[in-house]
């Protein structure tokens, strides 16, 4: 059995995807396992994929979404830890060593991640101040915007069961989704040394394929409200970033003359600072996702 199992989604990203797996297999660490999971892609990425030993491939019919691949890989991995890999990223030696032993030297951490060397456009940038990774407690910082990298993240499988898989509904935004379900209950520890490769600026990106990501955000927000088990102050700080995301998100649809979205997100963001949060238990707000949150 392998004690780390690394996952790999991908779509149409053939050469990419050969970079990231021997990134992985170049580790030292030897007692890994390797699920690259092909999302129903049109290009040669099966025949490009060198399966037997540590690698597995499974392949989707259809294109399902980075979730949904995601999902695919933890549910037919063996690794007691799990660890992820975007098919454009790649990792540095050591990477898998140091997040293991990190493990065995913290055996109640459920979930570390390492920092990044960020290339956009063929160029190394610095990430701003607000990206950078905070740790341990991480929930109130990550409210904002995503500060867990999935390229850089390792978990104890058990954690899924916890807290679940990826939400699959989303089309973006479902690791801010899976990140803040997880720190709203555990420690996110990181590991100071940059130990993988992200890659940006490309238009096959989902960052750059949807407009107003806040509101996949937003259905976050109001399912942590609904369903994760909050501390009061936990609670207090959703209800805040709620309700800003939701008066920023209005005034950006009222701006595209969507009237009636701009009207239900200006009605949410009252409701949930006159309630606290406690409007936003189903059934009240069970339309909401599909109407105007799912696109």
């Amino acid at each position: 059995m392998p004690e780390v199992s690394v996952i790999i989604p991908t779509f149409n990203r053939s050469k990419m995807v050969e970079r990231a797996l021997q990134s992985v297999l170049d580790q030292d660490y030897p007692n890994f396992e390797v699920l690259v999971v092909d999302d129903g892609s049109g290009d040669d990425t099966i025949t490009r994929i060198p399966t037997g030993g540590r690698v597995k491939l499974l392949v989707h019919a259809s294109n399902r979404g980075v979730s949904a691949a995601r999902n695919t890989g933890i549910r037919y991995c063996s690794g007691r830890y799990v660890a992820f890999l975007d098919s454009d990223d790649y990792w540095l030696p050591g990477k898998l060593e140091r997040q293991a032993s990190f493990f065995v030297s913290h055996p109640d951490a459920v979930a570390c991640q390492t920092e990044e060397t960020w290339i956009r456009r063929g160029k190394r940038v610095n990430p701003r101040k607000r990206h950078r990774k905070p740790s341990g407690d991480i929930f109130e910082k990550s409210l904002d915007l995503c500060l867990v990298s999935p390229s850089s993240v390792m978990l104890k499988k058990a954690l899924f069961d916890e807290v679940g898989l990826f939400d699959e509904m989303l089309p973006a935004c479902e690791d801010y989704d899976l990140w803040l379900r997880i720190a709203c209950r555990h420690p996110v520890h990181l590991i100071p040394e940059e130990l993988s490769v992200r890659e940006g600026g490309r238009k096959d990106q989902l960052s750059a394929a949807f407009a107003g990501m806040d509101h996949f955000r937003i259905r976050s927000l109001v399912r942590l409200l609904q369903y994760a088990p909050l501390t009061a102050r936990q609670r207090k700080a959703v209800v805040e970033t709620l309700a800003r995301k939701s008066k920023i998100y209005a005034a950006g649809c009222m701006k595209r003359g969507k009237i009636e979205e701009a009207e239900f997100f200006h009605s949410l963001a009252r409701r949930v600072l006159m309630t606290d949060g406690t409007s936003c238990k189903p059934p009240v707000v069970q339309e909401m996702p599909v109407r105007f949150l799912i696109k």
